[in-house]
């Protein structure tokens, strides 16, 4: 075990952990897990229960916090908080462009990156817990895609859990990616409606960017091919409770004169492609729609199919008369691997991760019926991310789920909310209000 060592008011000690590929073949292949754990520095010495944090995405590592930012101060009067950085995320064994060529060909990369979705992360989890905890069952808190997972630890493995603390993260149980993508274009609507009501200068800014990409089809200086579509996929930013601000400050100077004309500016393009690139991410990219897989029916590039029957979307079209553009939000379509350099190589593993027709059930509705471990859920009204109307169906399903319904954040309110949400949680799954 590594030493411990400090940040303002916590001690932190590194964990690393080996771990099957598939836990169905425990004799075979292992990968590393990385984990960080957090106790505030007045408890260092107590007998603590366990926190384990589960990230959102898919394909982020956990929160690197300094000292008790954001929901860790909260955690830390009762827990001990394991950061696990889910595989293939952070400092875990990585999946990445430069990573994947060891597996082998496109065939091999997909039949390895099957397994990086919420049934592995849980049997993770709980290949863990016996030396984490010595045994003893420990709370979750998930966030957006950790939700999901820890809908599916309930499913199979509540022995394992105390607590389960989900935020923005009620998955849909038995709906189909394609449900997913026709419940989340309107809800992407609205948040660009919302935006442009609260910034109209945006909507010239926004047709006007527009028009110049579909017209230049610029390459940014970080290598990232900006098409139109591209462009419009900034909407992600709209799902936090930040984000309206962020968008709007990053259209109002796009553009900068130059001997041949208006150019796109260097800063402008240092921004989008931070925000853009999935770089740091890939996982989020190649598995995102396989998360919501289940059953034989393959995803066959959702949200790019769902796309056309939205043709409010369709940016050309747009152009050609006066409406505003619209942004879109949380998808990720064939187009992304062409765009982005971290992805380029990828694209064939992508097409058969779309096409595969064998993915596990991840959850099962007749065991959360039955559900006894303690449950709160934080659901964002009208959330970009996650379905209001899906969430609440689930939480319907889960027995004894409390939730926690509220329109004062958007889908980062654990984050921004500093420690009301996990606190109103506590209060919730402790049956103390």
């Amino acid at each position: 075990m590594s030493a411990t060592y400090r940040q303002p008011g916590v001690v932190l000690r590194d964990h690393r952990f080996t771990v099957p590929l598939d836990h169905d073949a425990p004799d075979g292949e292992t990968i590393e897990l990385y984990a960080r754990e957090v106790v505030a520095s007045d408890r260092v010495d107590r007998d603590l229960p366990w926190l384990v944090y589960l990230q959102g995405g898919p394909g982020f590592g956990a929160n690197r916090f300094v000292g008790k930012q954001a929901w860790l101060g909260r955690a830390l009067e009762d827990f001990r908080v394991l950061l696990l950085d889910q595989r293939g995320t952070g400092s875990s064994t990585p999946a990445n462009r430069q990573t994947l060529p060891l597996r082998g060909g496109p065939r091999e990369q997909a039949d390895y990156l099957a397994l990086f979705r919420a049934d592995s992360i849980v049997r993770d989890c709980e290949a863990i817990r016996p030396a984490v905890t010595g045994g003893a069952p420990w709370t979750v808190l998930g966030q957006s895609f950790g939700g999901f997972c820890a809908t599916h630890y309930l499913s199979t493995a509540p022995e394992g859990l105390s607590t389960a603390l989900i935020t923005g993260g009620l998955p849909t149980l038995d709906g189909h990616a394609d449900d997913v993508y026709r419940a989340a274009y309107p809800r992407i609507e609205r948040k660009v409606a919302a935006h442009y009501a609260r910034y109209p200068q945006d909507v010239e800014r926004a047709r006007r960017i527009a028009e110049y990409v579909l017209t230049h089809e610029p390459v940014l200086n970080g290598g990232y091919r900006l098409t139109v579509e591209a462009f419009q996929s900034l909407g992600i930013l709209l799902g936090g409770g930040e984000g309206s601000h962020r968008l709007h400050y990053l259209l109002e100077n796009a553009f900068v004169r130059t001997a041949q004309g208006p150019a796109l500016s260097d800063a402008f393009q240092e921004d989008v492609q931070s925000l853009l690139s999935y770089a740091g991410h890939p996982l989020y990219a190649l598995v995102h729609e396989a998360c919501y897989a289940q059953g034989e029916r393959p995803t066959a590039w959702s949200a790019e199919r769902v796309r056309a029957d939205f043709p409010q979307f369709d940016a050309a079209k747009t152009l050609a008369g006066d409406g505003p553009v619209l942004f879109t939000g949380e998808s990720v379509h064939p187009w992304t691997f062409d765009c982005d350099p971290a992805l380029r190589p990828l694209r064939e593993t992508a097409d058969l991760l779309a096409e595969r027709t064998d993915w596990p059930v991840l959850y099962d509705a007749g065991r959360l019926a039955a559900n006894e471990v303690p449950v709160a859920a934080a659901v964002y009204h009208d959330d970009m991310y996650v379905d209001t109307d899906h969430a609440l169906r689930t939480a319907r399903t889960i027995r004894g789920l409390r939730t926690y319904v509220t329109d004062e954040f958007e889908h980062d309110g654990v984050r921004a909310g500093g420690p009301r949400v996990l606190d109103r949680l506590l209060t919730l799954a402790r049956d103390e209000a």
